[in-house]
């Protein structure tokens, strides 16, 4: 037995509303005993747009808190001293922005800035090939990302400058080899481009500075030898590529989200021992422990955790980690022939994958490859529960149940503030209303100047941060001064496995072109800001599969370019992903402008996290059929679609 370990940090990935509400949240999170803060932004604060702009309609303060300005950033924290809290924020494409408003709010505070400790998630590479709120062309996004780690070195010495995230390649399918390279390629990549940025001297110590976020799926033993391959693949990388000969440089230090993708909507209570679970493969093993740990809650599959749910899953933390006397011993799976095994083919797997990426050209060339490889180990996952190959109790066996009394009678999940959105639009015009213009353009032009000349971004953000400057207005610096950019799909390139069962819906899809006098078109597209493109990208790949002609529209579309796209394609249905909690807003839109522009005849579904009394209400509105998680079964959806472009009612076998 050894001396006892500290704990992880506990956290709550956590925001919503308003910056006063969750500002709430946060002091009930931590007089529940949460010791840091995790935060989560809105879709609009997440890919650079205010709260009143065209795009951000429906989304403000669903997914996450809106902050379009330093009051925004100053009354999320209210009474949080920022010195000593230690603070992860989860955002990408404008890290640099939210972070020069967190510096200029902790100096507001009176704090000192180089004593603040916490994570901006920075990894932009993993946004193009699973989250999508990017904004820019990959190469400036890096240059971007090594600016603020840049920065950090100088005056934020505490602080992670990148939070290197493997958590939403699981989530889109990646295979746990996959998951460690595609990760690791990104590291690479930082650390090259990083490399020419500080001085040599410095550069172990940035190394040092690197963490990583991870997911835990339910096969925890492999995910328990997935952390230890990381921890010495990462040790490996160091030591090797970059000289590091410092052991305390060459650590991996990584935070987690367990996983969300094997959430349940059927039988949500099951959720509670797949969370708990999934735990342990991240904390059992003391020497690839991680540093801080955020779970989902049951309900997740069912829309917004309640505070209830989420002090649920602190306290499944707490227990572990005080009840229990794991911390209390060395690493129980040392010299463990089993986890050794294990251990050693996954990192064959992952230096072989390292090596492909790096013939290509490193992470940000080989960014398509990887986008494609994530769709077909997702179409692949998929298909293993559709067919009962992969065990999902409640959903594919042992369905039968109780009614729960969790989910009975009282609705399950938070409802959104229907008039938060209202609420922060009328602050964002007040506080634009009492800046000093004179200050913001010129803090904005210095913005466009650092950007065009390659100077590092973050101090002329932080100078804009205390001018008053907004998320969308620093947004649009950034877009003009570098482009926009569409990530590929993934579907084009995607080879799927899947024959089983199809050949009755070939058929189908035959007679019904036939019918047709055309092949029968599926458009597919995913309305909002809301980037998670994993549920679009597979039906569209099953419909592809099917015999359909696919018209994959991606992500981030308005309602008026969907109607557009569907004037120029003449789909004989459309088909809308959404996940982001805006679906009655952007969808009743999307119908209106449907039927004004002639094309209400053309059936329209709809998939996405939606409860049942919203799923009641967009039928009503005039979609056709919702599909929510608990619809897993795809070549069920495939013979819905074929139904409804023909007379004759074809019954799925």
């Amino acid at each position: 037995m050894s001396e006892k370990s500290k704990p992880w940090l506990f956290r709550t990935y956590a925001g919503h509303s308003t910056a006063q509400a969750s500002n709430a949240l946060y002091h009930s999170n931590l007089s529940k005993g949460q010791t840091g803060l995790s935060v989560a932004f809105d879709l609009p604060t997440q890919t650079g747009y205010d709260s009143d702009h065209e795009l951000a309609r429906g989304e403000v303060g669903k997914v996450g808190v809106p902050i379009n300005h330093l009051g925004d950033m100053r009354a999320l924290f209210d009474a949080i001293p920022l010195e000593k809290m230690n603070t992860s924020m989860t955002i990408n494409a404008t890290a640099p922005w939210l972070l020069a408003l967190y510096i200029a709010a902790a100096e507001e505070q009176g704090a000192d800035v180089s004593a603040l400790q916490g994570t901006v998630q920075n990894d932009i590479i993993k946004e193009y090939l699973s989250r999508g709120t990017y904004i820019c062309p990959p190469e400036p996004s890096l240059r971007m990302l090594t600016d603020v780690a840049a920065y950090t070195r100088e005056f934020l010495p505490k602080w992670n400058p990148t939070n290197v995230c493997s958590y939403h390649l699981q989530e889109a399918g990646a295979t746990p080899e996959e998951e460690l390279a595609f990760a690791l390629a990104t590291a690479i990549a930082v650390l090259d481009d990083l490399r020419t940025k500080v001085p040599a001297e410095h550069f172990p110590a940035m190394v040092g500075r690197i963490s990583f976020f991870v997911n835990a799926g339910i096969r925890f033993v492999t995910e328990l030898c997935k952390m230890r391959a990381f921890v010495d693949l990462w040790d490996e990388i160091t030591r090797e590529r970059y000289g590091i000969e410092e052991p305390k440089f060459r650590r991996f230090r990584y935070g987690v989200q367990v996983n969300s993708l094997g959430l349940t909507e059927q039988q949500p209570e099951n959720n509670v021992y797949r969370v708990l679970i999934e735990m342990l493969a991240v904390t059992l093993s003391k020497n690839a422990r991680a540093r801080a740990v955020q779970l989902p809650a049951w309900n997740e599959a069912l829309g917004l955790p309640r505070p209830f749910d989420q002090q649920w899953s602190l306290r499944m933390q707490q227990i572990l980690a005080y009840e229990t006397d794991l911390l209390e011993f060395d690493d129980l799976f040392d010299e463990n022939p089993a986890v050794t095994r294990k251990v050693e083919s996954l990192k064959e797997g992952t230096r072989a994958e390292l090596a492909q990426i790096d013939k290509m050209g490193g992470a940000i060339a080989a960014i398509e490859y990887m986008k494609s490889r994530l769709v077909t180990s997702n179409a692949n996952r998929l298909r293993k529960i559709e067919t009962g190959e992969t065990t999902v109790v409640g959903v594919n066996r042992w369905t039968e149940t109780e009614e729960s009394p969790l989910t009975a009678g009282e609705r399950a999940i938070m409802a959104a503030d229907p008039a938060a959105e209202a609420d922060q639009i009328a602050r964002l015009v007040a506080f634009k209303e009492a800046r000093n213009d004179t200050a913001v353009q010129a803090a904005i032009a210095a913005l466009r100047a650092a950007a065009k000349s390659g100077a590092n971004i973050m101090p002329p953000s932080i100078a804009c941060a205390k001018a008053g400057v907004t998320t969308g207005e620093w947004g649009d610096v950034v877009r003009t001064a570098f482009g926009q950019y569409r990530a590929p799909t993934g579907v084009r390139k995607t080879v799927s496995n899947q024959t089983e069962g199809l050949e009755e819906i070939r058929a189908a899809v035959e007679g019904v072109s036939a019918s047709l006098g055309r092949r029968l078109k599926f458009l597919v597209g995913k309305p909002g800001l809301d980037g998670h493109s994993n549920g679009a990208e597979q039906i569209a790949t099953r419909a592809r599969d099917c015999g359909m002609e696919i018209c994959y529209e991606g992500i981030r579309l308005t309602p008026e370019e969907i109607v557009a796209a569907a004037l120029r394609e003449e789909p004989h249905i459309v088909g809308l992903s959404i996940l982001s909690g805006s679906h009655i807003p952007l969808l009743g839109e999307l119908v209106e402008r449907m039927r004004n522009a002639g094309l209400g005849h053309i059936p329209i579904v709809a998939g996405g996290i939606i409860p049942e009394d919203d799923a009641k209400t967009l039928l009503a509105m005039g979609l056709t059929r919702i599909y929510t998680p608990k619809d897993f079964e795809m070549n069920k959806i495939m013979f819905d679609i074929v139904a409804l472009v023909t007379p004759v009612t074809i019954a799925a076998q």
